[in-house]
């Protein structure tokens, strides 16, 4: 397990555990931990001995979204021919920092979102960005963009309008109602919730049975389940076609293989 840092990460056997390590703050993305978490996803993604990413917060939060104290600080070199100026430079920052839910979203590999305790602004991103999300009891759920006149980043409007229906998402968002833990739940937030004491237990149960499980057929299954959020539905069809027929040979291919070598061994 990485030691230091704002971004930590543990290996536990095909297991990624990512964590957003600013306690103190409940782990406000500033420039620097966003640049490291984006960093940390691009190498687990592509990490064959990784079969799933859990994320989560250190200390009591799981992610309480921008910085506001850090504000707009990093203002760049000034006007200039190859960035553009203030705006220019602060779209390309965001947009680079924002690679991060992309990551959890469409590696081909199961991610977990571990949520420990208050979630909200560019964290409801985090989360929803993953496959599942399991909660503590201690979990809240707050959008929390209307507080600075913001209008939603890091994936989240297409995330949340995605998972819970428009009508819902606009409810979330435009009424900005904090959420505890069973609001949350109830509402379809969160996949599944558990005591705090039992939090990481159970999302890392899951997490090895996911990692331990047929990882082909979850990486063509994951693709065919973005893929759906906005195809037609004749081309689903075609997709679902492919990588049913690609995961069915791969897994067959492997089975046989580890089947061989075990009968090999015996011998």
């Amino acid at each position: 397990m990485a030691e230091t840092g704002e971004v930590l990460l543990e290996r536990d056997g095909g297991v990624a555990i990512v964590t957003l390590n600013r306690p103190d703050s409940l782990n406000a993305l500033k420039n620097s931990i966003m640049t490291e978490l984006r960093e940390t996803l691009e190498a687990v993604a592509i990490d064959d001995g990784i079969g799933c990413v859990v994320i989560t917060g250190a200390g009591r939060g799981f992610c309480a979204g921008g910085d506001l104290k850090e504000g707009g600080k990093e203002r760049g070199g000034g006007p200039n021919r190859e960035e553009g100026g203030r705006v220019e430079q602060g779209f390309t920052r965001l947009r680079r920092h924002m690679e991060s839910p992309r990551l959890l979203h469409q590696m081909p590999k199961p991610t977990i979102a571990m949520v420990n305790g208050p979630v909200a602004g560019a964290g409801i991103g985090i989360a929803g960005a993953c496959d599942l999300r399991f909660a503590g009891k201690a979990a809240t759920f707050l959008a929390a963009f209307d507080r600075i006149g913001a209008g939603g980043d890091f994936g989240s409007t297409w995330f949340w309008s995605r998972i819970l229906g428009t009508g819902v998402a606009r409810e979330i968002f435009m009424l900005s109602e904090k959420l505890t833990a069973e609001e949350a739940f109830a509402k379809g937030i969160y996949t599944k919730l558990f005591s705090d004491e039992d939090l990481r237990e159970e999302t890392l149960k899951v997490a090895h049975k996911l990692a331990d499980g047929p990882r082909m057929g979850y990486r063509y299954m994951k693709k065919n389940l973005n893929f759906a959020e906005s195809a037609a539905f004749d081309a689903a069809l075609d997709h679902e076609a492919l990588n049913m027929t690609l995961s069915t040979q791969a897994s067959a291919a492997i089975w046989k293989a580890e089947r061989d070598a075990r009968e090999s061994s015996d011998g």
